[in-house]
């Protein structure tokens, strides 16, 4: 580690630290956003239920810490009857599982976590919309809603759940599915500039475009950032999966895009196409996850080529840490003055646990540990 990155070690025993204290109060349970210094726990079903066990993961792979290993356990355990209930189940099966079961197989060669994640990714590839090569984001949310041709952009990071299984199982079809849908995102979602739709809407008969939505953006011509983080990961993932050029050419397009529209501290805005009189508060979250698609990005590259990205991934982190962290008061979450949900005025500066946990992913990757659970 370099000298100027020596605050990484501070980082990481704080963050260790604190880990250890709140894991105490939200033991295996599903953390997603934190009010008045305490995170409100979800039920399993929700989409975020893989980042608390995750972290817990990040954390035990250092220290191995067995009552951090234990309470990961026990929500990848608690997340089985998900699985069998099936009707709440979505796209976000990957984020889900990999965090969770793939994460343990991978650590500690779990068969029964091998064959949890296997079967999630069964469940997610039979979301695939043939008809627009796609893969359906959500099930209906009221009675009689139609979202049955919904793709969005954060399902980039579901694709490695499918590459993996492929990996593991030797069998194509999860590769190929995932291999269908970005490139249907690199044709309906990356826009020249490099700014990235967040919800674009096909008929699922017969696969056409209909239109693109603003989603948790400003308007489906603004550039979202965590859209753009979930894209620039997303996408250097699906390279490192199949090694084809397109994949890093549209996750460098993306970066540069990301990368040139973030403010002095090198933490993003909410939104980073807004109007004059629309705020634009901060997203940590859209940092953190951009940070770890950044440094991932910054190997897959030609070596002169590396250093922007590499750059920009831990002055990102760095600011966190500095800038966003709170290592000394009551609060439980790690990184401050997150935006869930602009639009719908939903957790718009407060902790998120998905910033959480990409902030402990990034550190780890600072500090060595190249292996990811993607």
């Amino acid at each position: 580690m370099t000298e100027q990155l020596n605050w990484v070690n501070d980082a990481w025993k704080q963050v260790t630290q604190k880990i250890n204290r709140t894991s105490k109060r939200i033991g295996a349970n599903f953390p997603h956003a934190s009010e008045n210094g305490e995170y409100i726990l979800e039920e399993p079903q929700w989409w975020t239920a893989g980042f608390w066990p995750g972290l817990l993961w990040q954390v035990y792979r250092d220290t191995k810490d067995e009552t951090l290993k234990e309470l990961a356990v026990e929500c990848e355990e608690k997340l089985d009857a998900v699985q069998h209930q099936y009707y709440r189940l979505d796209h976000d099966m990957g984020f889900m599982w990999t965090l969770t079961s793939v994460a343990h197989y991978k650590l500690l060669g779990n068969q029964e976590s091998k064959r949890r994640a296997l079967l999630a990714a069964n469940l997610l590839m039979g979301r695939f919309n043939v008809n627009g090569n796609y893969i359906r984001a959500w099930n209906p949310w009221t009675a009689g809603e139609d979202n049955s041709g919904i793709a969005i952009i954060d399902c980039m990071m579901n694709l490695p759940l499918l590459y993996w299984a492929s990996e593991e199982t030797g069998d194509p079809r999860f590769k190929g599915t995932a291999r269908r849908h970005a490139d249907m995102v690199l044709e309906n979602f990356i826009r020249s500039d490099g700014s990235v739709h967040h919800i674009v809407r096909f008929d699922p008969e017969s696969g056409s475009r209909i239109e693109a939505l603003g989603g948790q953006g400003h308007s489906p011509n603004s550039a979202w950032s965590r859209g753009t983080a979930w894209a620039i990961y997303g996408l250097t993932l699906s390279f490192h999966y199949t090694g084809e050029a397109k994949y890093l050419e549209a996750a460098k397009k993306v970066a540069h895009f990301f990368i040139s529209h973030l403010s002095k501290d090198f933490v993003p805005d909410w939104d980073f196409r807004l109007p004059a009189d629309i705020d634009a508060p901060k997203d940590s979250s859209a940092g953190a996850i951009a940070a770890c698609g950044l440094l991932l990005l910054a190997d897959k590259v030609i070596a002169e080529e590396s250093p922007v990205y590499q750059r920009a991934g831990e002055k990102i982190l760095e600011s966190l840490y500095k800038n966003y962290g709170d290592w000394t008061g009551n609060e439980e979450g790690l990184v401050l003055h997150g935006t869930s949900h602009f639009p719908e005025r939903k957790y718009m500066d407060n902790p998120l646990i998905y910033g959480d946990y990409y902030f402990v992913e990034g550190l780890a990757r600072l500090n060595g540990y190249k292996e990811l659970f993607w």
